[in-house]
């Protein structure tokens, strides 16, 4: 079976993917779940369909890499930076990077974020699943998901899941 390259994180209502200054802790639900369906959101058994993590630098500096120790972790980045255990530096076009890993056997590929490293991807329209939780907060500023420019892609919705009002969707490409 085809590896699938999995978008997966959280938006605010308009659309941003963390703080100005990178953090998340608005990523909560609001506490009410008299609309939650009955299916569940369980990330950790998402994680164990992937062996491949995709971030940029940033979120690397934020250690999120340290989440995945058990993965392969590829770090977009403009320096050269010298790989060490399970951590690959890609400088230059990791999408053919991941191209290419796509071809190889294994679980699924993770692309964690944030917004410049997912925006070569989404231009090239080679994401396979896309799963995004909206969070019942309106930042009003941030980090963009989307950098604008981007191909007209048609999706279907496969799942959703309301759970105390965060909404997540996951889609497939038509």
């Amino acid at each position: 079976m085809r590896r699938k390259l999995i978008l997966n994180l959280a938006i605010s209502i308009d659309g941003y993917i963390a703080s100005e200054d990178g953090g998340f802790d608005w990523i909560v639900g609001d506490g009410d779940k008299n609309l939650d369906t009955d299916d569940k959101w369980d990330f950790s058994e998402f994680l164990d369909t992937i062996d491949t993590v995709v971030m940029g630098k940033s979120c690397y500096d934020q250690n999120f890499h340290k989440d995945f120790k058990d993965k392969k972790v590829y770090i977009a980045t403009s320096k050269d930076l010298n790989d060490y255990e399970n951590i690959h530096f890609i400088k230059g076009d990791i999408t053919k990077v991941i191209e290419q890993e796509k071809q190889k056997n294994g679980k699924n590929i993770f692309l964690f974020g944030g917004g410049k490293v997912i925006d070569p991807f989404i231009k090239a329209n080679i994401i396979d699943e896309y799963i995004i939780g909206i969070i019942p907060t309106i930042l009003g500023k941030g980090r963009n998901l989307f950098l604008g420019n981007n191909p007209k892609i048609d999706l279907h919705l496969d799942q959703y899941i309301s759970d105390e009002g965060i909404v997540i969707l996951r889609y497939s490409k038509r």
